[in-house]
């Protein structure tokens, strides 16, 4: 492992600059961040634990800020993920950048600083390895606090020794497990993370001393489990950029990303079940049995199976495809904190999971992962559909569509201002934005 391995990195996040493309998928991870935000600040749906973080974390000066945006921001789990990283980076990094904001009003060193935390997520999670989430960290929480402070550290034009300071500073703070999700403390991660980010710059560029080599270095053989991959955190950067490819995946629906394949064999069994005459009313009288299979170890984020309330559901492999089966959707408002739905609980209890012993084990390559779902009806005919998550991520995600059926919800904003402001080309944009997650 190179000794030099953060000073390398931080020459990287320093000097380069993204591309044009580039700058333009942040514009829409942004647009995206506040589609999911803002029902939640502006009482779209019911958050019992923002009342306690802003008791707690009154969002007055920047880290605070960070972590009252990081939290609203992942609350309904409805934002974007990094494949690479294993999480969500928009989260916790434009909430670190948007907190450090004050006066400031150049589109162009936000979004570049913004893209540089998306490679900066995407390279600490190639490098962390394939265990460290398999091991029970959350990603978005630990790996996602370093990349918030590269982003930040760019934005606020730290020295490359601050920079170095700063990196391992948000690396000793980095924590967050698994364990919390279907719970208030995985938004709070993502908080939690946006404000190590911000504490970790602004010492830094106070003066703090800190270890400015062999912390990050530490992060990965401590949470990597002999796994790790020192060398993918800088190699080949930018080239092409994270933000790019992969890509930022943009969700459709309000729930784990480790249920999205099945709810779209769910969604095309259901046409299946609706050309054979029987009605969405019918279909859970007529299903005794459903099955879903996925490579072994597939189902470790979404792994309630029988939940309560909604968010507990937004982890329930069960019960998002019996709410597809049977709503032919999975909405928002089902996702919330209220009781879940008697019936879609019912269909969903029918649900059993196999794993696929002739597949490739999930921590190996999360991109060769499917959801096959079949249905077993009274009368004994079967019906079966397998969508792998490739299909899934492929298929586009229409964001300011998505931004445009949140701000239904929420007619006391002015939708087309809060659209037009999200493209960041007019003056006043990124502090109008600001004030309406300053609720």
């Amino acid at each position: 492992m190179s000794s030099l391995i953060t000073a390398q990195f931080t020459r990287l996040v320093l000097d380069t600059q993204p591309d044009a493309l580039a700058l333009s998928a942040a514009r829409r991870g942004l647009m995206d961040y506040f589609a999911c935000a803002l029902p939640i600040v502006h009482g779209a749906l019911s958050d019992t634990g923002l009342a306690a973080v802003k008791s707690v974390f009154p969002p007055i000066g920047a880290e605070n800020r960070a972590l009252y945006f990081g939290y609203v921001s992942h609350s309904l789990d409805f934002d974007d993920y990094h494949p690479a990283l294993r999480g969500h980076p928009t989260t916790v990094v434009l909430s670190a950048l948007l907190a450090l904001t004050d006066d400031r009003d150049d589109a162009t060193a936000l979004l570049s600083a913004y893209a540089i935390g998306v490679e900066a997520a995407g390279r600490l999670g190639l490098a962390a390895g394939t265990q460290h989430y398999q091991l029970g960290f959350h990603s978005t929480a630990t790996l996602g606090a370093v990349a918030a402070s590269a982003a930040a550290a760019r934005y606020l034009g730290l020295t490359p020794l601050q920079t170095q300071i700063a990196l391992g500073l948000a690396a000793t703070q980095a924590a967050g497990l698994r364990s919390q999700f279907g719970s208030a403390a995985k938004p709070l991660h993502a908080g939690l993370a946006a404000r190590a980010a911000v504490n970790a710059v602004l010492l830094a560029q106070a003066g703090f001393a800190g270890q400015p080599e062999g912390v990050i270095d530490s992060l990965f053989s401590s949470h990597g489990d002999g796994r790790q991959r020192p060398d993918l955190l800088t190699a080949d950067w930018g080239a092409p950029w994270r933000i790019l490819q992969p890509g930022l995946e943009f969700k459709r629906y309000p729930t784990c990303g480790g249920t999205h394949s099945a709810a779209e064999a769910a969604f095309a069994l259901r046409e299946n079940l609706l050309e054979q005459g029987i009605t969405a009313d019918e279909m859970p009288a007529a299903i005794s049995r459903i099955q879903v299979s996925f490579p072994p170890g597939a189902d470790t984020a979404p792994h309630i199976r029988r939940p309560v309330n909604g968010v507990e559901a937004r982890f329930s492999l069960e019960y998002v495809i019996a709410d597809a089966l049977y709503s032919g959707a999975v909405p928002l408002m089902h996702y919330g904190e209220n009781p879940v739905d008697p019936m879609i609980a019912a269909l969903a209890a029918r649900v059993e999971r196999h794993a696929d012993l002739s597949a490739p084990p999930d921590e190996w390559d999360p991109e060769l992962r499917f959801h096959r779902v079949t249905l077993t009806l009274h009368d004994g005919r079967q019906f079966s559909d397998i969508v792998t998550r490739k299909q899934t991520a492929a298929r586009p995600t229409d964001v300011e569509a998505k931004l445009r059926s949140i701000l239904q919800l929420l007619p006391q904003l002015d939708g087309d201002r809060v659209v037009h402001d999200c493209a960041l080309t007019q003056p006043g944009a990124t502090a109008r934005l600001i004030a309406l997650l300053n609720q």
